[in-house]
């Protein structure tokens, strides 16, 4: 009877395991599904990625979930992640082919979270990098990450009003939701 239970315990708990580590959708599968979906919503696909220590990355996808603006998004991207750059020890939370899909749209310096959008198709119409006037997508620019200061925002606002069908009303609730993941300012008392 224990020898039973034993290995019934044992298949269980083989069975959750296997469950749980399930393998991570390759970048090619991820990006496959996106397409498809922006393709047949007539959406841009917004791709993030990102990494499980990121605290700006955890910021950028509570402010695209905040209840004022997620609607938004949603009418008008297929918001996509990839999981890249971890941490030693969790570099199976990793998306195959994320660092290479990072590479090619010149993001591995950049910082995370690092974001584009792109068409249907894949073209690339934007990314997280603020450049000099006239300089193009291949230009290394400053990464936005998860805008938060003022100049930032204006830059974020100033590409989803290129990439979507966002109103100016809307890109007004979206410029004010990203605005608060301005760091507080630490206040000193001089006496």
């Amino acid at each position: 009877m224990k020898q039973a239970l034993f290995l019934a315990v044992l298949l269980f708990s083989i069975r959750i395991l296997s469950i749980a580590q399930e393998p991570v959708p390759t970048t090619r599968s991820v990006m496959d599904q996106a397409f498809a979906q922006a393709g047949k919503t007539n959406k841009k696909v917004l791709l993030i990625f990102h990494a499980s220590w990121c605290g700006w990355c955890k910021k950028m996808e509570a402010s695209l979930n905040d209840a004022e603006c997620k609607k938004m998004f949603d009418d008008n991207y297929v918001i996509t992640y990839l999981d890249v750059l971890e941490s030693k020890g969790k570099e199976n939370l990793e998306n195959p082919g994320s660092m290479d899909q990072l590479k090619l749209y010149h993001g591995e310096k950049a910082g995370l979270p690092f974001w584009v959008i792109l068409d249907a198709k894949g073209k690339l119409l934007a990314d997280s990098q603020i450049r000099p006037a006239g300089a193009g997508l291949d230009t290394p620019g400053e990464n936005t990450g998860c805008p938060s200061a003022q100049n930032e925002v204006a830059y974020f606002v100033k590409v989803l009003k290129a990439t979507s069908r966002l109103k100016e009303a809307d890109l007004s609730v979206i410029e004010k939701r990203f605005l608060k993941n301005q760091p507080a300012a630490t206040s000193f008392n001089n006496r």
